[in-house]
């Protein structure tokens, strides 16, 4: 773009609702928001079968660089972030090597992600048995809180807490004025590990519901007796939100996402030996994600984010398609709006009630205070949104790095047309064609955000 621009478009969301817009672009930030007036000369007219939207925030991505950039890397991750309307997201401290638990790991990280983003990116900071009382320089270096397990990772240089180790994180959390985000598993109450076969049941039963529910249950013990901000990653069981839900009526400071490939997958329809539906917590069965879409339609879940966690094909592969054995991660970050729209629609819930869950809900839980929004002041971070626009996935025309995807093959109705980043275009999807896209060509601008930035 130009220093000054005008965008109008006969529906964009703004507070909360749709409105005939006329938005004013200068020097990467929203300088003026009004109704459109006369002829749009010089304008970029959005198309009125289309809508525009703030920048999608994705508060959980693994983007793996450095360590294991072959399982992902900022270039791709942000990409793929890009062709969703994905303009700001959060990376985790994990899988990367280095794991993100220290200042010196984090500088890792800013430098690597600095050469090659083509969206925002903040990070999440770790909490692991060897950092424990030593997370106040992380914090002070910019992190956005901290992501703990309450059951093993998946990766040996990322530890999980047990209880004591959990009750400790949350009051340094608290004293230090973070948020502990968590994946709540109870080990205890899974399975063996090891070989299961390629039937997905026997992978499911080994990760039940109630290993998700005691393990929730004991971060919202652990946020109510510190009185420190907790988040509950991937909800993928339903029947915790009662529990969720009482905790908030209460007054304890808790949030919860929940995830595309939770609202639109279910274990039903999993084929045998198709490890890339392969995830922890698992995708549950139809019954579970009515339960959760109740979840995402009452407000209970603030948040849907992807978890994208994406590996080498070889990985997702291992044991040929055995469920104990492969790599536990969905790629989803460049299709989870299409995606969860698709079975929105089909349940005949409005966009209206999606939205909020894909650009503010995300971006408070990472304490980001103007991302996802379209206002005065804000970041010029947009998205346009063709909302009957059909899209076939192919998971090696996706722009993550490893050609495998849970999504693979489904027809999906909605589509992302364009998206901008600090006023600036960086991605186009009328510019594709034969070869590399234009697009791709374009130099990163995406910036570092610390802790308390827009």
């Amino acid at each position: 773009m130009t220093d000054s621009v005008v965008i109008r478009a006969e529906r964009a969301w703004i507070d909360g609702a749709f409105h005939p817009v006329q938005v004013r672009v200068t020097d990467g930030v929203i300088s003026e928001i009004s109704e459109p007036v006369g002829p749009p000369r010089g304008a970029v007219q959005i198309a009125d079968d289309a809508v525009l939207l703030p920048g999608l925030v994705d508060s959980h991505v693994h983007v793996n660089e450095p360590g294991r950039t072959e399982w992902e890397g900022f270039r791709s991750a942000t990409l793929a972030a890009a062709a969703g309307g994905v303009t700001t997201i959060v990376d985790m401290p994990l899988n990367s090597i280095p794991p993100t638990t220290t200042v010196a790991a984090l500088q890792i990280k800013r430098d690597a992600a600095a050469a090659s983003a083509h969206v925002d990116i903040g990070f999440w900071g770790g909490a692991v048995p060897e950092n424990l009382g030593g997370l106040g320089p992380v914090h002070d270096a910019g992190v956005f809180g901290f992501k703990s397990f309450l059951a093993p990772s998946g990766v040996d240089e990322f530890g999980h807490l047990d209880r004591a180790q959990l009750g400790a994180a949350m009051d340094e959390i608290a004293r230090i004025g973070s948020r502990l985000i968590v994946h709540a598993e109870d080990p205890d109450l899974l399975g063996d590990g090891g070989a299961l076969g390629r039937g997905y049941a026997a992978f499911l039963a080994s990760r039940p519901p109630t290993s998700e529910e005691a393990a929730i249950d004991a971060v919202i013990a652990a946020a109510r007796g510190t009185g420190g901000r907790a988040h509950i990653l991937h909800l993928s069981d339903a029947g915790a939100l009662p529990a969720i839900r009482a905790a908030k009526a209460e007054g304890v400071d808790l949030t919860v996402e929940t995830c595309p490939h939770y609202l639109t997958i279910t274990a039903e329809e999993i084929p045998d030996g198709a490890s890339e539906f392969k995830c922890c917590p698992p995708i549950r069965e139809a019954g579970n994600r009515d339960l959760l879409w109740e979840g995402v339609v009452d407000g209970t879940i603030d948040a849907i984010v992807s978890d994208h966690s994406p590996s080498t094909v070889e990985r997702k592969r291992a044991g040929s398609g055995d469920f104990g054995l492969a790599w536990g991660g969905i790629s989803g970050l460049q299709v989870g709006l299409s995606a969860v729209w698709t079975e929105a629609r089909r349940r005949g819930i409005p966009l209206a009630t999606l939205l909020p869950l894909f650009t503010t809900g995300p971006a408070r839980v990472a304490g980001l205070e103007k991302a996802g929004r379209i206002e005065v002041g804000a970041p010029a971070h947009l998205t346009v949104f063709g909302l009957d626009d059909p899209l076939r996935i192919d998971a090696r025309a996706l722009q993550h790095r490893n050609p495998i995807s849970a999504y693979d093959g489904k027809v999906l109705t909605g589509k992302i047309r364009r998206t901008w980043l600090h006023g600036n275009s960086v991605f186009d999807a009328s510019e594709g064609g034969a070869g590399e896209e234009p697009w791709f060509r374009r130099p990163p601008g995406g910036r570092l955000l610390t802790r308390g930035m827009a």
